[in-house]
């Protein structure tokens, strides 16, 4: 089944109508079309932007043979296997200093990171030594190479070290800074617009009449685009009525690369985003086969892509790891955008699993034998938002499969997700 052909009915429950986490990913994946501009930026400025150009290096790191420690720069042609051997001091080599050529029979004092003098071969530990006036009197046999980082031993000049569609983290950064690279094509950033949709919604910080609550969705997402690197659009709270829902979304695609909004995308009389967004543009709606998370939408304002999250809070985070984060990460030009699943051993029965996949929220850590052990939060409900603070990941459950304590199942680390 294909999501395009799957415009099902919102009101289904038949699990044999829902696609599968695998399909919904695939199907947003493969809209995921947005070719964002580059621009250029200083390695300072790069920092999680997304790299749009593979860099090559233009110099060999390190650019020359050159001592990895403390100590001294000797020719093994000078030593007696198994004797102390005793040299004069020609020469000091401190870093970013070049040697003259070792005389032969002599040492010469070198530094971390000082190029090694023509006719030496060998580094010899400072503590392997004792210093006597002018003379050195090594205690060990060096053998040739010992201690010699050799040129080009890390980097090659014109071997590829960035490939484009890399989120830049600070290593990458610090590996273009050691091959001379000052400035960085990256995309720019995506702008995502929000907006919330609901009388009954009040921001945080006024008081709650009956019958409303604050509204956390709209914090949960923009801290979600936010740890994503993307600029939001944030378009407030809109009533709930079909003109403000239009103007909203009409402002939207005018404003922004991707439109995302939670709950108000249903059959309900009240629920007009659905409406609007199949009166200005086109609108995909299919249940997922999980839990939490089943109702999810996918659809375009005019070439604006907007997707539709549930209503309630841990599914609002859960569908967002699992299907906005790659799609987005796919729209900045990334190529991996999927989390990686960490084996680790259940310390937690779920003898009655539902015919959904199930995500549950849970958290590792290394027992005193150095097991990874999963526990879970005792309130899995998609209303129990206190769950994914407590949590440092999800557990991911397969349909109909009890899970006793002790077996195997795939953590998602929350590190993969906001890293």
């Amino acid at each position: 089944m294909s999501p395009k052909s799957a415009k099902l009915d919102p009101c289904c429950s038949s699990s044999s109508n829902m696609l599968t986490v695998e399909q919904a990913i695939d199907y947003l994946l493969s809209k995921a079309d947005i070719k964002p501009e580059t621009e250029e930026v200083e390695l300072k400025q790069a920092l999680g932007r997304v790299l749009a150009e593979a860099q090559t290096s233009p110099v060999f790191v390190p650019p020359a043979d050159n001592s990895a420690m403390d100590g001294y720069a000797v020719n093994t042609k000078d030593f007696t296997p198994g004797e102390n051997t005793r040299l004069p001091i020609s020469q000091r080599i401190p870093a970013g200093t070049m040697g003259k050529p070792l005389a032969a029979g002599t040492a010469a004092r070198i530094f971390t990171g000082a190029p090694v003098p023509e006719d030496a071969n060998a580094i010899v530990m400072q503590e392997h030594t004792d210093k006597d006036g002018d003379c050195v009197i090594v205690k060990s046999t060096p053998e040739a190479g010992d201690h010699v980082r050799r040129r080009g031993e890390d980097i090659s000049s014109g071997d590829e070290v960035l490939t484009a569609g890399l989120k830049l983290r600070p290593q990458e950064l610090g590996l273009a800074a050691s091959v001379g690279i000052a400035r960085l094509s990256v995309y720019r950033k995506l702008k995502i617009a929000i907006f919330s949709t609901g009388d009954e919604l009040v921001t945080p910080g006024q008081p709650l009449k009956n019958g409303q609550i604050y509204n956390s969705n709209l914090y949960t997402i923009t801290g979600m685009v936010q740890a994503l690197n993307c600029d939001i659009v944030d378009l407030g709270t809109v009533p709930d009525d079909m003109e403000s829902t239009k103007k909203v979304l009409k402002e939207a695609e005018a404003s922004a690369d991707i439109i995302i909004t939670s709950g108000g995308v249903s059959v309900g009389e009240e629920d007009y985003v659905k409406a609007a967004i199949e009166e200005l543009g086109s609108l995909d709606m299919w249940r997922v086969a999980m839990k939490p998370g089943k109702p999810l939408a996918f659809g375009r304002i005019g070439n604006t892509p907007f997707i539709g999250l549930p209503g309630n809070p841990v599914s609002v985070f859960v569908t967002f790891c699992l299907f906005a984060r790659p799609y987005i990460l796919k729209c900045q030009g990334m190529e991996n955008v999927l989390p990686n699943k960490i084996p680790v051993v259940a310390d937690f029965d779920w003898l009655k699993p539902g015919p959904r996949r199930e995500f549950l929220r849970a958290h590792v850590e290394m027992d005193n034998g150095g097991n990874a052990k999963a526990s879970i939060y005792p309130h899995q409900g998609s209303g129990v938002l206190s769950s994914v603070v407590w949590s440092n990941g999800l557990v991911e459950i397969s349909n109909e499969r009890p899970i006793k304590s002790g077996d195997m199942v795939d953590f998602i680390p929350f590190s993969e997700i906001f890293a």
